[in-house]
């Protein structure tokens, strides 16, 4: 009985080591992009405002004349008032996605891009999101993507919610056929 015990526990162990190797290239140490001047900055939504203070701060610098942010989080949700209600140098535009997915948002980045005949966007999303939202994204926007990523929350239980949520959301997008 001991040594089934121990067998499983070292299995477990095992597996849950594969997981984290193979998730850390893709959720904890993704993919970055050195960031240069584009045609736009595309904020994607969350709780995590920082990601919209970098977007700002990269607009201010003049990385780009336009900044598009999902308010993924919803139009009646005031923190996000201070970032869409304008004041700035620079054109900040903000949307509900429809779907209130990435799906939705990479859907209306396309229609900007089209729109606004945009062949270069930085896109802003928190670290683990990145490499699944530079899949997303690419699939419906054609042009150059450069991937920054704001910073994410701290501690295993982030952590492993992030692995969960994330590789679901990898699966439903490689069963998604198209944009």
């Amino acid at each position: 009985m001991l040594r089934a015990v121990v067998v499983v526990l070292v299995a477990l162990t095992v597996l849950t080591a594969g997981i984290v190797a193979a998730g850390w290239p893709v959720y904890v140490s993704p993919q970055i992009d050195l960031l240069r001047r584009a045609d736009a900055i595309v904020v994607l939504g969350g709780t995590a405002y920082a990601r919209f203070d970098l977007g700002l701060d990269l607009a201010q610098r003049g990385y780009a004349p336009e900044l598009l942010i999902s308010r993924s989080t919803g139009a009646d949700d005031s923190v996000m008032d201070k970032y869409c209600d304008g004041g700035f140098s620079f054109h900040v535009d903000c949307f509900v996605p429809d779907p209130w997915t990435t799906q939705g948002e990479a859907q209306e980045i396309a229609r900007r891009a089209a729109a606004q005949h945009w062949r270069h966007i930085i896109v802003i999303t928190n670290t683990p999101h990145v490499s699944r939202a530079r899949y997303i994204v690419g699939k419906c926007f054609h042009g150059e993507l450069t991937m920054i990523a704001s910073p994410a929350e701290k501690g295993l239980r982030y952590w492993s919610w992030m692995y969960v949520r994330q590789s679901a959301g990898y699966v439903r997008a490689l069963l998604t056929p198209g944009c």
